[in-house]
């Protein structure tokens, strides 16, 4: 399988042989973009890998599948050429599940994430690709501000901020970027403690079986000999002590087996570690584990699905259209159907009662069920049952 250059995919989401403004705003930025609050405008993504730990990478992945689902739509007439590139995808690389996907992880473990704009061969947006640089900061070039990015491999470069898309979580001090996880760090060094723990546990109970005490006084390299000698002797296995009888000479005392007990994870310690990675990212145990009940995944939606909606789509339309693009209509969506979040049951009874009264039409009750729409339109027609009429269009009877 061929695999892409990194060099490659640096290239052909910067142009920079051909951009010439991106290498004077390299060259020429005034330094930092000044912010109100006088907060350097600058992060980096080196931070604990937090991403390392199991239990956050469940918590950052529950969250990242359910985005994934949500569906982007174009909406309006500008700038059609990049309209029709994005009803594609974001980009040549990525499906709309992979790049929002890729965007929520990124989002979650720097609490930042930088939407950089595609180029075309003519130099005009084409997509958007998510990046990880390791340093991004914020420059002045021309009166406007750029973000000047660093990539462990490819770069530097530099993009004009109203291009990109920034999305932010836990924003506080920075006036452009989140802050850090280190809110977070005493629950990974719990997790990291107790992780040792059960290792050390497991690796002493699978070491250390029986003990003895020599009677004769023996140099390190003798006593090193003697255990090996005994353990071939009597613990090799059945070939060697077919019997299962333990032998030992006088000069041993107070052989002794030792029994170690089960290694138990402190429950009420565990249920805290949970409790605060759930509490953190928004995503409870039920939601890692796909045992979530309709109400449940309803609050998760609201709280944990719903707010990043709102904002990829509003960055995503700033950095794809003008504001006058904006003012006519032309913007970008990234909804999810609520609906499909309910059981069967409620689906069945919604459909008949809002069916029944010509609320909705038959594709729309049908794609409650994840049926395809009727071929030709038929199921543009809106069912409703006999005796339900219109009353203003009723005429009184005669007296």
């Amino acid at each position: 399988m061929a695999k892409l250059n990194i060099r490659g995919l640096f290239e052909k989401i910067f142009r920079p042989e051909k951009n010439r403004e991106s290498e004077q705003a390299l060259t020429q930025a005034r330094g930092v973009f000044e912010t109100l609050t006088g907060y350097q405008p600058s992060f980096t993504t080196w931070q604990g890998e937090i991403y390392e730990s199991g239990l956050v990478r469940a918590a950052i992945d529950a969250r990242a599948r359910h985005i994934s689902k949500l569906e982007v739509k174009i909406h309006g007439a500008a700038n059609p050429a990049l309209q029709a590139a994005l009803r594609h995808g974001p980009n040549p690389w990525q499906t709309w599940s992979q790049f929002l996907y890729r965007t929520s992880t990124i989002l979650d473990v720097h609490n930042t994430c930088i939407i950089l704009p595609t180029l075309d061969d003519k130099l005009t947006v084409s997509g958007f690709f998510p990046v990880v640089p390791i340093n991004c900061e914020l420059v002045e070039y021309g009166g406007e501000p750029w973000l000047r990015v660093q990539f462990a491999r490819g770069g530097p470069a530099a993009v004009e901020l109203k291009r990109c898309a920034v999305l932010t979580k836990h924003q506080y001090r920075n006036d452009f970027f989140g802050e850090t996880n280190s809110a977070l760090d005493d629950t990974m060094k719990l997790i990291h403690i107790q992780n040792q723990g059960i290792e050390t546990a497991v690796k002493n109970s699978a070491t250390y079986r029986f003990m003895a005490r020599l009677n004769v006084p023996l140099f390190d390299e003798d006593v090193t000999k003697e255990r090996q000698r005994f353990t071939e002797m009597n613990l090799s296995g059945e070939a060697d002590n077919p019997g299962g009888m333990l032998l030992f000479p006088t000069s041993y005392n107070d052989i002794k087996q030792i029994n170690y007990s089960p290694y138990t994870v402190d429950a009420a310690q565990m249920q805290l570690i949970n409790e605060s990675v759930s509490n953190y990212f928004g995503v409870n145990a039920k939601v890692m584990q796909n045992s979530a009940t309709p109400e449940e995944l309803d609050a998760f939606f609201a709280g944990a699905i719903e707010p990043f909606a709102i904002q990829a789509s509003e960055a995503l339309s700033r950095a794809a259209f003008t504001d006058r693009e904006r003012a006519q209509g032309s913007h970008i969506t990234a909804s999810a159907d609520r609906l499909q979040y309910m059981t069967t049951r409620e689906k069945v009874e919604l459909a008949r009662q809002l069916g029944d009264r010509g609320a909705m039409t038959i594709d729309e009750i049908r794609h409650l069920f994840n049926y395809e729409p009727l071929p030709g339109g038929a199921g543009q027609r809106v069912p409703i049952r006999g005796e339900y009429h219109d009353v203003s269009a009723m005429k009184p009877k005669d007296a």
